[in-house]
């Protein structure tokens, strides 16, 4: 099997020509050395409807939103990203995730293998191998066998393959139950780097916070096939969040949240009402507890965690957090830099 350059190291070559060109390889855009963070965004095309009451058909396509949640889950079990936040809107989603690729290192390579056949209908030596038959196979084929858990290791913790599961299975079924044929999604999904906590906490925010800013629902519990729902009812059912991953306000856990669950809630519901259609421009005269431990002023965390998409690029963070990522990259330009700086500035002035 010949493994390609991006197989070898799916990080090479980020600051190649590529990069300056308009669109920027996915390796220059996700890269576990610049952070494990990432906010995900991916939109229907074709006038397609991933949820939703479609008004120009009068069709429903409400239960779509269970195929999403379904698949992240299974999805979850088997790749070496958790899971922060989700939400499915009427043509899109939005994702927010942790990599974590010491986890797919520490794996063996029959775990690896095993993980990989779930997803796909592997090669018929990797059946042979699974099934006990190792002893049958040559060294030639053994090493073959390494290869194989190689490649599926690094696949296994991808952001770019852990959305394009997610995808293909949507789109398949959709394909289907629409009785045609063709591209259900757009070419590429959006991704940002979340480059320091008061990225990770205002994009959480804006994804948890999508239908109430869109007018769809008034309140959090309205706020179905949402991450800050699935936890809400975790907590009124006494039960643990199967694949959302956990918060952590001590900070010791490596694939946490570094931030307390009930501080996230009230900072959510609080941000929500500042944010609701009916209640724009209304900003509460006290700061949540959360805001103040990260050195975080309202104007910094409405610019970053109301307009995230609009005002920013590639990467979110502090100024300081974006400064540093343009020299790691040598970036001449990252969009976003002025938005936060104009925030701070704002605050010095108030």
């Amino acid at each position: 099997m010949k493994l390609g350059r991006a197989e070898c190291d799916p990080y090479a070559g980020c600051r190649s020509i590529a990069c300056a060109s308009m669109t920027r390889p996915r390796t220059c855009l996700v890269n576990p050395a610049d952070t494990r963070w990432y906010h995900c965004i991916s939109r229907c095309v074709r006038r397609a409807f991933l949820c939703g009451v479609d008004r120009a058909s009068d069709r429903n396509f409400e239960h779509r939103r269970a195929w999403v949640t379904d698949r992240l889950l299974e999805l979850n079990e088997l790749f070496a990203i958790d899971l922060a936040a989700y939400a499915v809107m009427n043509n899109h989603y939005h994702l927010v995730v942790h990599l974590a690729p010491e986890r797919a290192a520490s794996w063996s390579d029959d775990d690896v293998l095993r993980r990989w056949n779930r997803l796909f209908k592997g090669p018929p030596l990797v059946t042979r191998y699974l099934e006990g038959q190792q002893t049958a196979l040559d060294q030639s084929e053994l090493a073959l066998m390494k290869e194989f858990a190689s490649v599926f290791r690094q696949r296994l913790q991808s952001l770019s393959w852990y959305v394009r599961l997610l995808n293909e299975s949507i789109s398949r079924r959709a394909n289907e139950e629409d009785n045609c044929s063709g591209r259900f999604w757009e070419g590429r999904f959006k991704s940002q780097a979340l480059l320091d906590e008061a990225a990770v906490l205002s994009a959480m925010i804006y994804v948890d916070l999508n239908p109430v800013r869109a007018g769809m629902v008034d309140t959090l519990d309205g706020s179905v096939h949402t991450s800050i729902h699935a936890r809400l009812q975790s907590i009124r059912e006494s039960s643990s969040e199967n694949f959302l991953m956990p918060f952590d306000a001590t900070r010791r856990k490596a694939s946490a949240i570094p931030f307390g669950l009930d501080d996230y809630i009230a900072l959510a519901e609080w941000t929500g009402q500042q944010q609701h259609p009916d209640k724009r421009g209304a900003i509460a005269q006290t700061s949540p507890p959360i805001l103040k431990r990260l050195g975080l002023s309202q104007e910094t965390f409405f610019s970053m965690s109301g307009q995230m998409l609009k005002k920013f690029g590639s990467a979110i963070g502090l100024p300081g957090s974006m400064i540093d990522h343009c020299a790691r990259r040598e970036l001449k330009y990252l969009r976003g830099v002025a938005t936060v700086q104009r925030a701070d500035v704002e605050r010095t002035k108030c």
